[in-house]
């Protein structure tokens, strides 16, 4: 299984600890939208699968990989991507 695409929509709250959402596809054919990327302490990053409200109000994956290496490969892959977008929306800025 490749990434072949990774997709970041930047969030723009200041406030928020939700810095981005991202959709990955797999092999040009599958894709798994609203990958959440959520800045955690020391300005590190990580990544929350889709998910549901539950009745009791707690919450549960939609998707999820069945392995540490898998979670590992998607993880890289959005939070790559999202530095990637990160930088250039940075250099956008100071072109203005």
């Amino acid at each position: 299984m490749n990434v072949t695409d990774v997709r970041i929509k930047l969030v723009k709250k200041d406030e928020s600890k939700l810095k981005a959402v991202a959709s990955i596809t797999f092999d040009d054919c599958f894709v798994i939208h609203d990958v959440k990327v959520i800045e955690g302490t020391d300005d590190s990053y990580f990544i929350s699968m889709p998910s549901k409200k539950t009745p009791d109000g707690g919450y549960k994956d939609i998707v999820h990989p069945l392995n540490s290496l898998t979670r590992e490969l998607i993880k890289t892959a959005v939070l790559e991507a999202f530095d990637k977008a990160e930088k250039e929306a940075e250099a956008a800025c100071e072109k203005e």
